[in-house]
């Protein structure tokens, strides 16, 4: 028996109207979509996703009807309503949920926010190859299948093959050439070191100091990644000092690979010891065991021109003597999320070879985006990639903007001042390293800074800011000039709201 509510009638005497009334105040799916009002929406979206929209907000109103919350009168009131529920829940569905965000935290290579942004040419390259058929393994010349390396191993080659001329790394101490160097794409760093650590030592030993024994974001841990590999992991010295003897003391007949790990997001300090690269590479050729190093963020550009020290290129290594180098796409080189192995032909050959590197291959879209970027690199454009062209900003030229700004945000509600701060790289990059920065400190009367950049956050596009000492700060190195307007905009509505 249906449950009953108590009403009233226009007389003032007490009715009840059973649930099972009140459900069959409510229209079916079909005569929804029968309506008028619905007509122009399942023409423009499709029958089937108008139906499942009108189905949810149905569902909505009979678990309120059976929970007591809504009664025949409030049916009432909802039904008109109906259509213009459906269509707002049909446009929450149908919402793209990867959306752009405004970075305005001085974190150039933000993980979270996706890091490296891509080139205005490496966008238009993925357009021009992506919308239509490509020759991304056809060789034209020959007219039978090709090889998807050459799109970009042509353009390494130019770089790592090259000396101080072409990116600001000095060559050789000695004087000698890098020797050929040969370069394979996978999906990302981690995925290269896996196949590297495969191809080089399964079945063997990998020699690694404890100290270089890092997890970065996402619990990735070079032990998991080496045991995935099939190579068994041998740690030498202690977390704070290892030398040179205890690689040495540590080879024997199993070993097949010397591993260096770049602390990429974290540095050790105080009493503390590493063997040189240098003396490594010379122990490495001397017991003919190849020796990898997993830069993490890898740079093809020379950051000691931003004044950032201590961060090796990968040209760095190569031309100490490093057999391989494994790095990343999205971080320092600027480009699509990728993996790089540089290296000796005949290393990186074995590596091709592995049908692990099919599993971990990339698609056309990101071979058109590192073509496009690598290109910039050979071009010495380095103001065409954003994430360069940001580190390469000056404290004046980011003041100026923030002035700017300022001027058009203030107002009895919006406090704005701007004061002195500092960037940092991210991704992993230089951990210590900081870019002199001015920063846009912003208070709203009667709203706290973590509201204030909460609200930030639910504009469109979202604006995502740091929270420091009572202010939410805007630090406009990592903003773009063409979305000033957005920022200005989200700050002028929640200060008139």
């Amino acid at each position: 028996m249906a449950s009953a509510r108590r009403q009233w009638d226009n007389h003032g005497r007490v009715k009840t109207a059973s649930k099972a009334d009140v459900f069959r105040k409510l229209p079916s799916v079909d005569e929804l979509l029968r309506s008028a009002e619905l007509a122009p929406l399942v023409a423009a979206e499709g029958h089937a996703t108008v139906s499942e929209a009108a189905r949810s907000v149905l569902s909505k109103l009979r678990a309120e009807v059976t929970a007591g919350t809504l009664d025949s009168s409030g049916v009432d009131t909802a039904i008109p309503g109906l259509h213009q529920a459906i269509e707002h829940q049909l446009r929450q569905a149908l919402k793209l949920n990867l959306q752009p965000v405004i970075n305005a935290t001085g974190v150039i290579l933000h993980t979270n926010l996706g890091r490296a942004p891509l080139s205005a040419a490496a966008l238009d390259h993925i357009r021009e190859v992506a919308s239509v058929y490509s020759n991304l393994e056809f060789n034209l010349e020959a007219g039978e299948r090709g090889k998807r390396d050459v799109h970009v191993e042509r353009l390494f080659r130019k770089l790592l093959d090259a000396t101080d001329v072409s990116v600001g790394v000095p060559a050789p101490a000695d004087g000698s050439k890098t020797p050929a160097i040969s370069t394979i794409v996978v999906n990302n760093n981690a995925a290269a070191v896996l196949l590297a650590l495969n191809t080089l030592a399964e079945g063997g030993e990998v020699i690694v100091s404890r100290g270089e024994l890092v997890e970065i974001g996402g619990s990735f841990r070079i032990p998991d990644v080496m045991a995935k590999s099939n190579a068994t992991l041998r740690e030498v010295g202690t977390t704070n000092r290892t030398r040179i003897q205890d690689y040495d003391k540590a080879i024997n007949d199993q070993t097949r690979l010397l591993l260096r790990v770049h602390r990429s997001n974290f540095e050790i300090t105080g009493f503390t010891e590493q063997p040189d690269l240098a003396e490594l590479v010379a122990l490495a050729h001397k017991r003919s065991i190849p020796l990898l190093e997993d830069l993490g963020s890898g740079a093809l550009f020379d950051l000691r021109s931003i004044g950032v020290s201590g961060e090796p290129s990968v040209l760095d290594s190569l031309h100490a003597g490093v057999d391989v180098v494994s790095y990343s796409g999205d971080k320092l080189l600027g480009g699509p999320q990728a993996g790089m192995l540089s290296g000796r032909v005949d290393l990186i050959a074995r590596m091709r070879s592995n049908s692990l590197f099919r599993a971990l291959r990339v698609d056309k879209l990101t071979y058109a985006a590192l073509e496009a970027t690598l290109l910039a690199y050979v071009k010495h454009d380095h103001d065409a990639i954003p994430a360069l062209r940001m580190m390469r900003l000056s404290k004046e030229e980011i003041s100026q903007r923030a002035e700017e700004i300022a001027t058009k945000i203030r107002s009895n509600k919006l406090s704005a001042e701007i004061i002195d701060g500092e960037s940092v790289i991210g991704g992993g990059a230089a951990p210590s390293a900081t870019l002199p920065t001015r920063l846009l400190a912003i208070c709203c009367h009667g709203m706290s800074a973590t509201e204030l950049a909460a609200r930030l956050r639910m504009s469109r596009p979202p604006v995502i800011a740091r929270v420091e000492d009572g202010c939410v700060l805007l630090d406009l190195r990592t903003v773009f000039p063409q979305q000033h307007d957005a920022v200005i905009q989200a700050l002028q509505t929640l200060a008139a709201g």
